[in-house]
C-alpha cells in the first residue's frame, strides 16, 4: 500500500512539474515559432496598459530605465542635439541604451524596447561620426548604388553607439525652396526621389526575393530600423511653410508626393512617419484615408505608421489645446507608435479612458501593437536585446570618410566654368604663387554641414566635429610651394595689392533645420555678396555656394569666372578641393530648378511657365586632370 502511495504521489508531482513546464512555455519567446505566431502568443497575453505602453516613444530627457519598467514604454529616442553628456562616447551611448534595455526586460513579459534617432545624414548627432551631405546633394550624384553605401556605413555608426533605429530616409518631393527642409529632400522630381530609396537596403539590408510586398525587414547587428518620412506631402506646401497646407487634387499627390513611398514599401521599409503636413487642410495626423485606407489597406505596409515629435499635439491650434482629442483622432486615423516625448503619462491615461469607454475599439490598438511586435521580432532585439562595445571601432572610421568624400566630389554641380568653353577656369593650378581663399564658409566645418549636425539647428565653427574644411582642403591639395592666403571678408584694396593669382570665394547660408530655415528672400546672408564683390571685381574668382537650397545668385553671376553649388557637403572638405583641382572631374547635375528671381517661385521641371536661371539637370563637366601636382 505504501509502495502505491508512493507511485501516486510521483506520478503527481511528475504532472504538477510537467504542467508548471507547459505554463513557463511561451511560444512568443521560441525562435523556431514563426514571427506571426510569436505575436499573436505575446498579444493574448498583453494588458491594455502593457499595449498602450508599446505605443509610445518618449524622450531620454524624460526616461529611466524605472520609468521603462513602470509604463512599459516600446521606445526611446533623442530629439535634436538630445545626448547622454556633452560630446559623449560611443561607449557612453551603449550604456544609456542598455540601461533602458535593462528596465523593458525587467517587466513582466520582458518586451525590449528600440532606441530612435534623426540620423539624417550619416550619425549626425555624434561629434566623431562621419557627416555625410545632405539629401539635396545626395540628389545631385544621381547616383543611387553610392546612396545605398552610405546608408550601410550610417548603419553602422548608429550600431557603433547602440542605436537600432533611424528617422531616415527623408523622401519628401521639395516643391519650394523656401521650404527650411528642403536639403533633406533628394529632389523636386518624384523619379529621382524614388531612385535614392535605395538607401533603405543600405540601413536595413537587402529585402529576401520570396517575402511578399509590404512586410518590414531588416537582417543583423550591423544593419537599422529605417524610416520613410513625412507622409505625405510634406514637401508640397503652399510658398513653402514648413508644418503647412498642400493644395493639390489627388491625382497631384499621387503622381508627386507618393511615388517615394512605393519604392519604400517594396524595399521592406520598417516603418513611415506622418507628416506634420496638411493635405487641403485635412491634418496628416488625423487623416484616416491616406493612412489606414491608402497607405495599410490599399499599399498593404505591414510596418508599423509612428507620428512626428508631439505630432497629434498640433492637431489642434494652439497645439495640445483638447489632447484627449488629439489622441482619438491620431489613434483612429491608424498611427500605430507615438512619438510623445514628455507628456506620455496624460497619453496613458487619456487613451486608457477612450479604449475603456469605446471611443477606440480594442482592435485597433491591437493592429498598432502587432506592427510594432512584428517589427521588434523581425528584427531579432527579442534574442539579442543588449549592444555590445564589438562595433565601436566603426564610428567615423576612414573608410566612411573617403566614402563622404566620394559623396561630395560626385554632388558638387558646376554652374560657371570661364567666359566660354574654350577659355575655363577650373580646374584650377595647383602651383601658382599665392592663392586668396575668402568667405565666411572657407574654414567652418559647422557651416560646412548645415542643420541636423550636433543640434538639432547646427552649430558654427570647428570645435565640436571631426572633418576637414574647404580651406584645410586647400591647403592640402596646392603644391607645397604655393601660397594660401585666407581672409574672411577682405576688402578690395587688400586683394588688388597682394598679386593673387587666383581667389576662392566660399558664401552661403547659416545653419537651420524645419521652420527656421522658411526664407521668403532666399539671399545670401552678408558679409557674401561683398566678399563676392571684393574678390571677383579685382581677381580671376571662382564663387563657392555652400546651401541648401538654390539661393538668389544671378546678380553675380556675370561677375564671377567660376561658379560651384556645392550644398551641404560635410564633414569631408576634400572632396570639394577633389575637383577644384582636377584630381577628379565635375560630374554632378542640379536635382533642382535653379531660380533667377524669388518672384518665379514655386517653379518645377515640367511647369507651363518654365524660365529658370539653370535648368533641373543643368551641370557643366571637367575631365581629370594630368600633370599637376598631386598629394
Amino acid at each position: 500500500m505504501a509502495k502505491i502511495s508512493i507511485l501516486l504521489v510521483g506520478l503527481w508531482l511528475l504532472g504538477s512539474w510537467t504542467g508548471l513546464l507547459d505554463a513557463e512555455y511561451m511560444k512568443y519567446k521560441d525562435t523556431k515559432e514563426s514571427i506571426d505566431t510569436r505575436v499573436e502568443d505575446l498579444v493574448s497575453r498583453m494588458t491594455l496598459e502593457e499595449k498602450i505602453g508599446q505605443m509610445l516613444q518618449i524622450e531620454r530627457k524624460y526616461a529611466s530605465a524605472d520609468l521603462v519598467k513602470k509604463y512599459f514604454i516600446g521606445s526611446v529616442m533623442s530629439e535634436g542635439g538630445s545626448v547622454p553628456a556633452p560630446q559623449a562616447s560611443a561607449e557612453t551611448w551603449i550604456d544609456m541604451v542598455n540601461e533602458f534595455q535593462k528596465g523593458a526586460l525587467s517587466t513582466r513579459l520582458g518586451i525590449p524596447m528600440f532606441y530612435g534617432i534623426d540620423a539624417v545624414h550619416g550619425h549626425n548627432t555624434i561629434n566623431n561620426a562621419t557627416i555625410f551631405p545632405h539629401n539635396i546633394g545626395l540628389g545631385a550624384t544621381r547616383d543611387p548604388e553610392l546612396v545605398k553605401r552610405i546608408g550601410a556605413a550610417t548603419a553602422l555608426e548608429l550600431r557603433a553607439t547602440g542605436i537600432q533605429y533611424t528617422y531616415a530616409p527623408c523622401i519628401a518631393v521639395c516643391r519650394d525652396p523656401r521650404w527650411g527642409r528642403c536639403y533633406e529632400s533628394y529632389s523636386e522630381d518624384p523619379k529621382l526621389v524614388q531612385a535614392m530609396t535605395e538607401i533603405i537596403p543600405g540601413l536595413q539590408g537587402d529585402i529576401p526575393d520570396n517575402l511578399p510586398k509590404g512586410v518590414p525587414f531588416m537582417t543583423g547587428k550591423e544593419k537599422v530600423l529605417a524610416c520613410a518620412k513625412h507622409y505625405v506631402g510634406d514637401g508640397g506646401t503652399v510658398n513653402g511653410i514648413d508644418e503647412n497646407n498642400t493644395v493639390i487634387d489627388r491625382d497631384g499627390l499621387m503622381r508627386i508626393h507618393m511615388p517615394g513611398y512605393f519604392n519604400s514599401i517594396s524595399k521592406g521599409v520598417a516603418s513611415i512617419m506622418v507628416s506634420y503636413s496638411s493635405w487641403n487642410g485635412v491634418k496628416m495626423h488625423a487623416n484616416n484615408d491616406l493612412i489606414t485606407g491608402y497607405l495599410k489597406n490599399t499599399l498593404h505596409f505591414k510596418g508599423f505608421v509612428i507620428s512626428d515629435f508631439e505630432g497629434i499635439d498640433r492637431i489642434t491650434l494652439p497645439p495640445h489645446a483638447n489632447f484627449t482629442y488629439s489622441i482619438e483622432a491620431g489613434v483612429s486615423a491608424g498611427i500605430d507608435m507615438f512619438m510623445n516625448p514628455k507628456l506620455y503619462i496624460e497619453f496613458i491615461e487619456d487613451l486608457i479612458m477612450l479604449v475603456k469607454n469605446k471611443f477606440i475599439p480594442m482592435s485597433r490598438i491591437d493592429d498598432a501593437v502587432r506592427r510594432i511586435l512584428w517589427v521588434k521580432f523581425m528584427m531579432g532585439i527579442f534574442e539579442t536585446p543588449f549592444a555590445d562595445y564589438s562595433l565601436v571601432g566603426y564610428l567615423g572610421i576612414q573608410k566612411h570618410r573617403q566614402l563622404a568624400r566620394e559623396a561630395v566630389r560626385k554632388s558638387m554641380v558646376l554652374l560657371k566654368n570661364g567666359e566660354s568653353a574654350d577659355k575655363p577656369l577650373l580646374p584650377l593650378p595647383k602651383k601658382v604663387p599665392k592663392i586668396l581663399l575668402a568667405g565666411s564658409h572657407a574654414d567652418n566645418l559647422g557651416y560646412q554641414c548645415g542643420g541636423w549636425t550636433i543640434e538639432w539647428q547646427g552649430v558654427s565653427g570647428n570645435n565640436l566635429l571631426k572633418g576637414t574644411t574647404i580651406l584645410t582642403a586647400v591647403k592640402n591639395t596646392v603644391d607645397p610651394e604655393t601660397t594660401v592666403v585666407y581672409k574672411e571678408n577682405p576688402d578690395a584694396e587688400f586683394v588688388k595689392s597682394n598679386e593673387f593669382s587666383y581667389g576662392i570665394v566660399v558664401v552661403g547660408e547659416n545653419p537651420y533645420a524645419e521652420m527656421h530655415g522658411d526664407n521668403m528672400n532666399l539671399t545670401i546672408p552678408d558679409h557674401g555678396p561683398e566678399t563676392i564683390a571684393n574678390v571677383c571685381g579685382a581677381i580671376k574668382c571662382v564663387v563657392i555656394v555652400i546651401s541648401g537650397r538654390p539661393v538668389v545668385i544671378e546678380p553675380y553671376v556675370d561677375s564671377v569666372d567660376a561658379l560651384v553649388a556645392a550644398w551641404l557637403p560635410g564633414s569631408e572638405g576634400q572632396g570639394v578641393a577633389d575637383v577644384l583641382f582636377g584630381d577628379y572631374g565635375f560630374t554632378g547635375k542640379l536635382p533642382r530648378t535653379w531660380f533667377k528671381t524669388v518672384d518665379q517661385l514655386p517653379m518645377n521641371v515640367g511647369d507651363l511657365h518654365y524660365d529658370p536661371l539653370f535648368p533641373f539637370g543643368f551641370g557643366l563637366s571637367t575631365k581629370p586632370t594630368k600633370g599637376f601636382y598631386s598629394e
